[in-house]
């Protein structure tokens, strides 16, 4: 059905209004077409024939103003009766191998009449409520002023503000001004209105809010935090991160790029990635949850040592790398994992986790069989979850370089591929790396790997297998030695770990059984087992990593919990899928429309 008035007409296709019209763009005639899910315009030449075409899914138009506008770097209005423009996202390569930059487009068109430019306005807003359901009205930001270049407020109230001004998203923003404020506020204040929590900083401040609100959403679910065995209920906030810190290993994980006004789009446009997440406990207490690294040996001596050197700012990592590769040293321990399924996926099979991974959408069906269903999405989970553990534990003992677990690929700028090329952000496992010990210029070669495309698991020294769950521990004589070595640590020393114990946790009473009883033989984790490159006597153990920060304990249980947050996110972009993607979606469109014509 269709109808014709001054020019315009008008489609009927099911319950999708399609609305065309001639537009003008800087004096240049275009076929502007509202159909479907685009919205496209063909820029037309003095016979009235197709020269090139501009589509954009309506899900990725961000706003629709009327009158002459622009937002970025500074917001200006000129108010016209026969113009309006149209911001939507704009996609850039970065000039690297990862991800996709995307950009504020904006194009103003201008009507033959204030009535066609109202009919124009009205329509793009009702397809952006119709095709974009799960865009966020109210937004909780926290802004953490002191990570990286301390330039979060700068970042958020210059690039990210005028955007969600622009969506029409009301944020309620806090400026943190001490440590785990932001877990604290997601802990104990309510949360009612809001559609999810942004973090402006770095990976310290995403675990904030991490923390915060799984142990918020177990807590209203009854469920005890500190039970190794109970199946955890997953987030029902998303959570945005905009880059403001020193380290954004998340960010770049999940987006394929470093970039505040990219993740803003992504918020704003409402895209959801899910994202698995380890816990980790020492005997029947909750240590930590950790997405990116659970790293013991030399990533732990790394971050351990570079504590040490916190005026150096980001130097010290590489200055502590350094230290410690020189220092040659290698661990005992025992490492029992339960592998999982390996039909469903290898971390040896060469795949990447892009947007619209398939071994992640098969998982997502996997776990959560009934999803469609709200009220069975935990109890399908629970016995998703349950049915999974069974298996048999494979124990291995020996001496380490490293043991690493990480639920993403763990890339970052200097290593684009990762720790783990092929490891997915939401299939429900994660991948466990042994590296065993070997001479020092092996183990430079396995480090050097990480920043090429070489595979660093081809190395006669090195293990990697897809688990769901890891525990660590001590070889009996290591423990003893373990222990006297770390009796002769100070009162100090104790206290001080005992702290980041109850400052990590996230659950208020964490704080309080830290503070109420004395450590345990494996909480007494020396403070200062580095003893530097000279040193003459190597320490019995290291001390684990769980995303930048070091845990109070030595020998662990670690669990994947599968999805169980998510982040306003679509995982790496691939440009060419992406284009292709793009040229199918069209055909099919012009295909539907062309239909609706005859």
């Amino acid at each position: 059905m269709s109808f014709v008035r001054k020019g315009e007409r008008y489609f009927r296709m099911e319950s999708d209004l399609t609305l065309e019209s001639s537009l003008w763009v800087e004096n240049k005639r275009y076929r502007a077409v509202l159909t479907g899910w685009h919205f496209r315009w063909t820029e037309l030449d003095k016979k009235n024939r197709d020269k090139r075409t501009i589509s954009v899914p309506v899900s990725e138009v961000v706003g629709v103003e009327e009158g002459r506008v622009e937002i970025l770097p500074q917001k200006s209005v000129e108010d016209t009766d026969k113009d309006f423009t149209v911001f939507y996202v704009k996609r850039c390569s970065n000039g690297g191998s990862h991800g996709l930059l995307w950009r504020l487009g904006r194009t103003q068109f201008s009507c033959l009449s204030r009535v066609l430019r109202d009919q124009w306005t009205k329509h793009l807003k009702a397809a952006l409520k119709t095709h974009s359901p799960l865009r966020p009205k109210r937004l909780l930001v926290f802004i953490n002023p002191f990570g990286g270049k301390k330039k979060g407020r700068e970042i958020y109230h210059s690039l990210v503000s005028p955007l969600f001004e622009l969506a029409g998203i009301s944020s309620h923003v806090i400026v943190t001004e001490r440590a785990n404020q932001a877990r604290d506020h997601l802990l104990k204040k309510d949360l009612t209105g809001f559609n999810g929590v942004v973090c402006v900083g770095g990976d310290g401040m995403f675990s904030e809010i991490l923390h915060g609100l799984i142990g918020r959403t177990q807590q209203e679910a009854g469920l005890c935090e500190d039970d190794p065995t109970v199946t955890l209920q997953p987030c029902p906030l998303h959570i945005g991160i905009i880059p403001a810190g020193s380290t954004d290993c998340v960010c770049f994980a999940t987006v394929g790029v470093i970039d505040p006004v990219t993740s803003a789009l992504h918020i704003i446009i409402g895209d959801s990635q899910p994202l698995d997440v380890c816990s980790v406990h020492q005997t029947s207490a909750l240590v930590r949850y950790s997405v990116s690294l659970l790293g013991y040996g030399f990533y732990g001596d790394v971050l351990a040592e570079s504590e040490k050197h916190r005026w150096m700012g980001p130097l010290r990592y590489d200055y502590s790398g350094t230290v410690v590769y020189l220092s040659n040293r290698s661990y005992a321990g025992v490492v029992q994992y339960l592998p999982a399924d390996p039909v469903l996926s290898s971390p040896r099979d060469r795949t990447r986790c892009l947007a619209g991974c398939s071994v992640c959408s098969r998982s997502t069906e996997r776990l959560f069989p009934n999803s469609s269903d709200s009220g069975s999405l935990y109890s399908s989970y629970h016995s998703q979850y349950n049915n999974d553990s069974e298996g048999e534990w494979v124990s291995v003992e020996g001496r380490f370089r490293c043991v690493s677990l990480t639920c993403m690929s763990s890339s970052n700028p200097r290593s684009p591929l990762g720790l783990s090329p092929s490891a997915h952000l939401a299939d429900g496992t994660g991948d466990l790396i042994l590296v065993w010990d070997t001479h020092p210029l092996g183990f430079l070669k396995f480090l050097y790997r990480h920043t090429s495309s070489q595979d660093q698991f081809d190395l006669p020294f090195v293990e990697v297998h897809r688990v769901k769950a890891v525990r660590f521990s001590l070889p009996p004589d290591k423990e003893e030695d373990s222990f006297a070595e770390r009796e002769g640590q100070s009162n100090d020393e104790e206290r001080g770990y005992t702290d980041t114990a109850s400052r990590n946790g996230s659950q208020q009473h964490l704080a309080e059984k830290g503070a109420a009883r004395e450590p345990t033989k494996r909480q007494k984790t020396a403070n200062s087992f580095l003893c530097g490159v000279c040193c003459s006597k190597a320490p019995a153990v290291s001390v684990w990593n769980c995303d930048g920060e070091i845990l109070p304990s030595t020998e662990i249980l670690s669990r994947v919990h599968g999805q169980l947050v998510r982040l306003y996110a679509r995982g790496i972009e691939d440009g060419a899928a992406v284009q292709d993607y793009r040229e199918e979606s069209d055909k099919r469109e012009r295909s539907c429309y062309g239909t609706s014509l005859n």
